[in-house]
């Protein structure tokens, strides 16, 4: 049999994009922000995850440029050997003075910092216990540890404490979960999770991707939200959202950053970050610590979208974050609603099985800092007259 067999017979996109309904690779022609330029169209953004819209601000961007006149392109090399900067240990002490965690390391995508941290903490002799809905990356990076992996029901407490009570007492436990879920964007139940842990000794890692940034009066997340920043071993965390950039980190206890730094392959053998990369998480971070207010704005804005939609009997499913999925049940009904907002001018991110259960497709937006009030009106002036059509 042909190895390519499967590609020859792969027709979704084919059949997809002859229905004119295909919703993915729109190609952006201005930089990220609240409103951008997509393929000709002036289009109020509420599909990224640009949380404190910093991506657009002038100091992220200069201090990117300085970086790249001042180191090159790039740093040809792994961390190990020839690719570490003195502006990489410069944003790994910053982000784990913030953190309040002793020691802090990076990676070069927010993807391979989970792939990379999960590897080599757990192995053969250990178990991940993994919430059902966690990050992709989660699920790859317990496939690579080699460890076993057992899942407990979304946010189910009693779930969670059934899959510990069965985990030999013998073994090492990782107790691993998304602070914010990505899709949905529900907050994780950690004070519970953290009173689990405790009592079967495990481990808790919160993946932060979606919760820096967001949670916390300060922004630094979800153990911050709950008061619990000396309760969690691992934070882990990506730049590509509220630190404007590319890449992520992993903040612990020195031996821990220690031991992920000597053991985990897929930072070993992976190249450093990008000197402009790294300045401009490093900028954005500082921002996010002078103006933490910012984070108070992004939670505004989030809220007044979700009183717009709620007057306008728009079927939200309720969250407390800046992600906002709104339902829409069927794979194809997504599509063709994602379609005919982006006509409207609004681009949104569709969400259809398997990623969520067959029949609860979903729209998933999210909120910026940046965004306005009249941009949020607007854009909920376009959902009731698409929805009113569907």
């Amino acid at each position: 049999m042909d190895l390519f067999q499967k590609c020859f017979d792969y027709t979704a996109v084919k059949e997809a994009k002859a229905a004119g309904i295909y919703p993915y690779f729109h190609a952006l022609e201005t930089g990220q922000d609240t409103e951008v330029v997509m393929e000709g169209r002036r289009t109020i953004m509420i599909g990224s995850n640009n949380y404190l819209g910093l991506t657009s601000d002038p100091r992220v961007i200069e201090a990117a440029r300085k970086a790249l006149e001042k180191y090159g392109s790039g740093c040809s090399g792994s961390r190990f050997l020839n690719g570490t900067l003195d502006l990489h240990l410069e944003l790994e002490n910053q982000l784990a003075e913030f953190l309040h965690k002793e020691a802090c390391m990076t990676f070069s995508t927010g993807f391979q910092t989970n792939l990379g941290i999960i590897s080599a903490i757990a192995g053969r002799n250990d178990y991940i216990i993994c919430d059902k809905e966690n990050h992709a990356s989660i699920y790859d990076a317990c496939r690579l540890s080699y460890a076993t992996m057992v899942r407990y029901k979304h946010n189910d407490m009693a779930d969670l404490e059934r899959v510990l009570s069965e985990v030999p007492d013998n073994k090492g436990k990782l107790i691993v979960t998304d602070g914010v879920f990505s899709m949905g964007g529900e907050i994780c139940n950690l004070p519970r999770i953290v009173e689990l842990a405790k009592k079967y000794g495990a481990r808790v890692m919160v993946d932060d991707a979606h919760a820096l940034g967001v949670l916390g009066e300060k922004g630094r997340g979800t153990a911050e939200y709950f008061g619990l920043e000396d309760e969690v071993d691992i934070i882990m965390g990506t730049f590509s959202k509220s630190l404007a950039s590319l890449g992520g980190y992993m903040a612990a206890s020195e031996e821990v950053v220690t031991y992920v730094k000597h053991t985990s392959r897929p930072f070993i053998f992976s190249a450093s970050i990008p000197p402009a990369n790294a300045a401009a998480a490093l900028c954005a971070l500082n921002i996010l610590k002078e103006e933490p207010e910012r984070v108070k704005k992004l939670h505004e804005i989030s809220d007044y979208m979700r009183k717009l939609l709620r007057e306008n009997n728009i079927p939200l499913k309720e969250t407390e974050t800046p992600i906002i999925p709104i339902m829409t049940y069927e794979d194809i009904r997504t599509f063709v609603i994602c379609r005919e907002l982006l006509k409207e001018g609004v681009y949104v991110n569709p969400v259809i099985s398997p990623a969520v259960p067959q029949g609860q497709s979903m729209i998933r937006t999210s909120y910026t800092a940046t965004h306005t009030k009249e941009q949020m009106e607007e854009a909920a002036e376009k959902f009731v007259k698409v929805f009113s059509n569907f």
